[in-house]
């Protein structure tokens, strides 16, 4: 079991940058391939970004591809997103997850979840 904790959202202005952290309980945080989601209203929750378990290998949804940046520090148990340039449409609900077994592009691949935390662009 892992728990996970999102922080950082807030409302910022087109063009600015938000760090977003993802802190996970548990000791075998090495062990899970973490990624971070997003949900804007009436849509559906989509593919931002993955890192594997050793932080080595990444992949980014095409919107956000040299925008953002996902990272991970094993020894905080934390994961982040830099988010640079944001956009008006990079406003939603942003989720971090993870799973210990195989983890893509899809919701369904991750067991555990955090509750979110909001990121609103205006422009």
């Amino acid at each position: 079991q892992v728990q996970l904790v999102e922080s950082g959202g807030g409302l910022v202005q087109a063009g600015d940058s938000l760090l977003l952290s993802c802190a996970a309980s548990g000791r075998t945080f090495r062990s899970y391939t973490m990624a971070w989601f997003r949900q804007a209203p009436g849509k559906e929750r989509e593919f931002v970004a993955v890192i594997s378990g050793s932080g080595g290998s990444t992949y980014y949804a095409e919107s956000v591809k040299g925008r953002f940046t996902i990272s991970r520090d094993n020894a905080k148990t934390t994961v982040y997103v830099q988010m640079n340039s944001l956009k008006p449409e990079d406003t939603a609900v942003y989720y971090c997850a993870a799973s210990d077994i195989y983890g893509g592009q899809k919701a369904y691949q991750y067991q555990y979840w955090g509750q979110g935390t909001q990121v609103t662009v205006s422009s």
